[in-house]
């Protein structure tokens, strides 16, 4: 099994790049008039600078270039290419994205494209003998966690400190299972996401945008992708993925349902993501929301590894624990909802408001 302190260097590395390029990033947005401004859609009442994605980018990238040497893990060079490869095309798209609000199709088409590399380098889901599923799969998970990551990112410090839990979680299961290149991949994600939630916890003084959210979604998949373990039945350990990403997955699930029962666009921007919600039926402030959210992924990330250890027994009655809560909270979460009435206005076109 790889020991911690190997992967120190790669955590520190990603955080203090990610931190030093966050506030010159900042300046820079400022100067190019990359900023997101408020509208009825948003939280934040004034405009605040983007193009925090690109320093957790650099910090994770940078980071996992130098991995083989700080932690001597053993990797394939075609892996490698595949993961840097695609968290360019996701961050291209992503700062493209954050730009213009490209249309919706045209996102999930880099989102794809991301995904293509990935395969074509050798990494993707193995769960039955069929390649073409497989395929399918992997592009499917993808673009779901992806685009999760991009739902949550609705409130400050939401979606970096979710992924912080997240990265975090996945290398300990790493370690164990003595998975030198995802607890590379995983190390790199912490140290960037909990450099820049320092800027980025309410109030935030910068945004991460699309380009930050569709990286961290992009690298939080590959880890799901590449988790595996030796001796364990895939009967149980087939679900520890989803259930240390469950705050994303839950949230955009909810949206995307409630949103369609309302007759909405689900690519339009709102404020009915499961923060919103919190601050809505319970009166929560919004940092007290997003505290709450990482009380429920350190929740989520500790059951996976009690799943690692269970019985094929004990890890379905777990699975089907937790999708009744899952249902039951999705389904309580919307009852109580009540839309905010905005006052009329042009319908926006996806262009304008490709979003969520």
């Amino acid at each position: 099994m790889p020991k911690f302190s190997k992967f120190i260097p790669i955590i520190l590395a990603a955080g203090v790049i990610s931190f030093v390029l966050t506030p010159i990033l900042r300046r820079l947005a400022d100067r190019l008039g990359f900023v997101d401004h408020p509208s009825a859609r948003k939280v934040h009442a004034t405009p605040v600078p983007m193009l925090g994605g690109v320093a957790i980018y650099l910090g994770m990238a940078a980071a996992v270039a130098i991995s083989p040497l700080a932690a001597d893990v053993k990797t394939s060079t075609r892996e490698m290419v595949g993961v840097l490869g695609g968290t360019t095309i996701m961050v291209i798209f992503g700062l493209w994205d954050d730009r213009v609000n490209l249309n919706p199709a045209v996102k999930l088409f880099g989102q794809g494209l991301a995904a293509a590399v990935l395969i074509a380098s050798g990494i993707y889901v193995s769960l039955v003998h069929i390649p073409a599923v497989n395929y399918a799969i992997t592009v499917f998970w993808v673009l779901g966690i992806t685009n999760a990551l991009n739902f949550l990112d609705n409130m400050d410090g939401l979606a970096a400190g979710i992924s912080s839990v997240a990265a975090a979680f996945f290398l300990i299961m790493a370690l164990l299972e003595g998975l030198g290149i995802v607890a590379a991949l995983a190390a790199a994600t912490l140290g960037a996401c909990v450099a820049f939630l320092y800027y980025n916890f309410n109030p935030a003084s910068l945004f991460m945008g699309d380009a930050g959210s569709m990286v961290l979604g992009f690298s939080l998949a590959v880890l799901g992708i590449k988790l595996s373990f030796k001796g364990i039945p895939l009967a149980i350990t087939w679900t520890i993925p989803i259930i240390i990403l469950g705050v994303p997955i839950f949230d955009t699930t909810l949206v995307v349902v409630s949103r369609l029962l309302r007759r909405k666009p689900i690519y339009l921007g709102g404020k009915d993501h499961t923060s919103h919600r919190l601050v809505a039926v319970f009166g929560m402030t919004p940092a007290r929301a997003v505290m709450t959210l990482y009380l429920v992924a350190g929740a989520l990330g500790l059951l996976s590894i009690m799943m690692r250890d269970a019985s094929v027994l004990e890890a379905r009655i777990t699975d089907v624990a937790l999708g009744i809560i899952f249902i039951a909270s999705l389904a309580w979460l919307e009852m109580k909802y009540r839309p905010v009435k905005q006052p009329a206005q042009p319908a926006p076109t996806p262009q304008e408001e490709a979003k969520a």
